[in-house]
């Protein structure tokens, strides 16, 4: 997977409006652009999507902080990234954008459930606390789920834009 000058650059500018993305939405709780754009970057740069989606965690990281909160970042987007890579790579568009949709939205339903071990490890909880702790986050990863989704119709003119830029920039 080696990098090229340009594709560092682009990269790092995405993972920077991932960032900016989820800044802007910050006044919306749990409703955001990650997951579309993690969905719609590993369709298009497959392997090579992960140094966008860890340049926007560790951007996070720095300006909010390297805490505890910030800890399961390094595998959460991971498990959305691994189950876009599982897709199929090519299907109908109709199909796709609900697929997609699908997959950004379970992410959200169960982001709770995905951050819970990090938790449990963290602060000593034992399996009923972890479940407490869920149980606790489902109206929140219900919200997230449900923005997930709306958000989600956005994949795949998403991907059709980073494609053309894409094939622009080889000619």
């Amino acid at each position: 997977m080696k990098l090229r000058s340009r594709e560092i650059a682009v990269f790092g500018m995405l993972g920077a409006l991932m960032y900016a993305s989820k800044v802007v939405l910050e006044v919306l709780p749990n409703v955001h652009l990650l997951g579309t754009m993690t969905v719609a970057l590993t369709v298009v740069y497959r392997k090579k999507a992960l140094y966008p989606i860890y340049t926007y965690v560790l951007i996070n990281g720095f300006f909010a902080g390297f805490a505890t909160w910030w800890l399961p970042y390094l595998y959460i987007w991971t498990v959305l990234w691994g189950a876009v890579m599982l897709l199929p790579r090519r299907m109908p568009p109709r199909r796709a954008a609900l697929v997609y949709m699908a997959v950004c939205a379970a992410h959200g339903f169960l982001f709770g459930v995905l951050y819970a071990p990090a938790q449990a490890l963290l602060f000593g909880l034992d399996f009923h606390g972890m479940v407490a702790w869920i149980v606790a986050g489902l109206p929140f990863d219900m919200v997230h789920g449900v923005s997930n989704f709306c958000c989600g119709a956005l994949i795949l003119p998403l991907t059709r834009l980073l494609r053309r830029l894409e094939a622009g920039t080889r000619r």
